[in-house]
């Protein structure tokens, strides 16, 4: 028995970015949110450091600065149009959430405080500025309870634990989608006027990463099936800090507040790879520092990670060495209890997992599958495009990780994530009211829930000898190393078969449990689906790409190629092949350079 429910906008994930949809959604339009997870279990609530924006509590700052950081850190692929709104928009967004009620720590004056994060500079002086503002080390949590806590009080409506499986389309506009609801196994039809992905990205493609166990890309996966493409996913981003093997995220934050990281002879690299900013280069050029490091034989006793040591002591060397002040111009220095009072959730993190006291030991850490750069191209409000003439496809929209606007082109800055769910969650939740109030509901198919049944008899009804497991082990094993922090021709074209073979033998995974209630396992096998289709796209988009930009960073293609490559990648997935094609970067004020840190 299908049921079937009603609302003018549908809302596909509960993370910041569908919670800030919903939370302007709902002022102008009826208002449902799905979601997979108890919405403030979703992964935002993992983001730690800090939200960026020129608020200039501190030192001075301007969102020029930040948007040319953001230009900058996206190797020069993201859209400028894009980023100048976000960061201009940042100042306001971060005082709304303020006004919300979202408990920001507080400099002595009663300010929003900031601190330092990677990439962002005074573009002056080009030494780091204090431009994140954050909630201890749990800003994300912080967010993702203040803006639940507002959709509560607006009244939207929640369906948690429901996972959507399926998008219905009607005529090339979106009209609803398809969702199991977990605890009876029975499927739900949603019709509405517009309906906005913010489902997160598809991190578990990769052996060790920062991503919850939820994030397995169906976002990406289930409009890919409709024939929608998906921009420029050969760029994924390896955090540099993530806990050794484990890849629980220790905070660019750490590194903000003076945290060096060092190689097994006890040297500082990054003096060598970024003799300016140094541990706070962008992510990508630490991440690659560290495998250099490591691969010439100078990771920690010989293996694969480096130490993060925050120390008071080594802290208040490095920051005597760096002449670092304090924005009254005073020494900078640091002791035990400021590391507990600004990084307590890090501290618990480490002596949980690892028995490391951070204050007393240096952390190990290894660069960690973080975030997606890519996904479903839309513009800067939200909507979801589907061509390389950016053609807007009615009742669609999509905010947050998922969503490829671009703001984070071929590198994400850190404190950019939280600021992209709530700016650009704001507007696709703006405009997925104006649009729902300016049309009728559309005809939904007769047999709207069909493909998802399909999809789901096929694995339930399936005899094969495979096994899920298997299959997403090699999955992982072959991405991290064919397609990770270094790339290269053979190993692509080796990884690209590989999961064409793998979603060969996916045909023919079979599940032990044929219940209803709960029934993760066959949940579980059709995400694998959508991890594998997110990794043929990622390993085909790469491999044709050849240059390195940000996060792709190919050894037979070294440098940066603006001549041939300044333009985004859009790959359609067709029949289990797929199909790239490339539209322009928007350029408005800052032509391509060299970057230097």
């Amino acid at each position: 028995m299908t049921q079937h429910h009603q609302h003018e906008v549908v809302i596909v994930g509960a993370g910041g970015a569908g919670l800030m949809a919903a939370l302007y959604a709902s002022r102008g339009a009826d208002t449902a949110v799905l979601s997979k997870l108890y919405p403030t279990r979703s992964h935002t609530g993992t983001a730690q450091g800090g939200i960026g924006a020129a608020l200039g509590n501190l030192e001075e700052d301007r969102a020029d600065w930040h948007t040319f950081d953001t230009v900058k850190g996206s190797d020069y692929l993201g859209d400028q149009d894009a980023i100048e709104f976000m960061c201009q928009e940042a100042v306001p967004v971060v005082y709304e959430l303020e006004h919300m009620g979202l408990p920001f720590s507080r400099t002595d004056e009663g300010r929003i405080a900031q601190r330092r994060f990677g990439g962002h500079t005074n573009n002056e002086t080009k030494q780091p500025v204090l431009r994140a503002a954050y909630a201890a080390d749990r800003t994300g949590h912080m967010i993702l309870q203040t803006l639940y806590q507002q959709c509560i009080k607006n009244e939207v409506n929640f369906y948690d634990e429901f996972q959507v499986l399926d998008l219905i389309v009607d005529n090339g506009k979106a009209v609803g989608v398809v969702a199991a609801e977990l605890a009876t196994g029975e499927l739900h039809v949603f019709h509405t006027k517009a309906v906005v992905f913010a489902t997160g990205g598809h991190g578990r493609v990769w052996e060790v990463t920062s991503n919850a166990y939820a994030y397995t890309g169906d976002g990406v996966a289930i409009p890919m099936r409709k024939g929608i493409p998906m921009e420029d996913m050969e760029f994924f981003q390896f955090h540099p800090t993530g806990i050794a093997k484990l890849g629980i995220l220790i905070t660019e934050g750490v590194r903000g507040e003076g945290g060096v990281l060092l190689n097994n002879d006890g040297d500082r690299f990054m003096d060598v790879y970024a003799p300016t900013v140094k541990d706070l280069a962008s992510r990508d050029v630490v991440s690659r520092a560290m495998f250099l490091e490591m691969r010439e034989g100078r990771g920690i006793n010989g293996q694969r990670y480096m130490h993060l040591d925050v120390r008071p002591e080594t802290v208040n060397k490095y920051a005597e060495l760096d002449k670092r002040i304090n924005p009254d111009g005073s020494e900078y220095r640091v002791t035990a209890e400021d590391i507990l009072g600004k990084l307590p959730d890090i501290v618990d993190f480490t002596r949980t997992y690892l028995g490391v006291d951070p204050v007393k030991q240096p952390m190990p850490v290894q660069p960690t599958a973080h975030y997606a750069m890519g996904g479903i191209p839309t513009t800067q409000y939200g909507e979801v495009v589907i061509d390389t003439k950016s053609t807007i496809m009615p009742g669609f929209y999509a905010a947050g990780e998922v969503a490829c606007v671009s703001v984070h082109g071929a590198n994400r800055l850190g404190t950019n994530s939280l600021l992209d769910l709530v700016v650009f969650g704001k507007q696709a939740g703006l405009r997925a009211a104006e649009y729902a109030n300016g049309t009728e509901y559309g005809k939904l198919p007769d047999d709207a829930a069909d493909f998802t049944r399909q999809q789901l008899d096929a694995i339930l009804n399936n005899k094969g000898e495979e096994k899920a497991a298997d299959i997403a082990n090699e999955m992982k094993e072959t991405m991290t190393d064919k397609v990770g922090v270094f790339r290269t021709e053979e190993g692509m074209a080796e990884a690209f078969e590989k999961m064409l073979e793998l979603k060969e033998r996916y045909q023919h995974v079979g599940v032990d449990d044929h219940g209803k209630v709960f029934n993760t396992d066959l949940l579980n096998t059709w995400e694998l689906g959508c991890l594998i289709d997110s990794a043929i796209v990622t390993a085909k988009c790469a491999l044709d790409r050849k240059e390195s930009r940000g996060a792709h960073a190919r050894e037979d293609f070294p440098k940066r190629n603006d001549d041939e490559w300044l333009k985004h990648t859009l790959a359609w997935l067709k029949d289990g092949k797929v199909e790239v094609d490339y539209k322009p970067v928007k350029i408005t004020k800052y032509e391509p350079m060299e970057r230097v840190y």
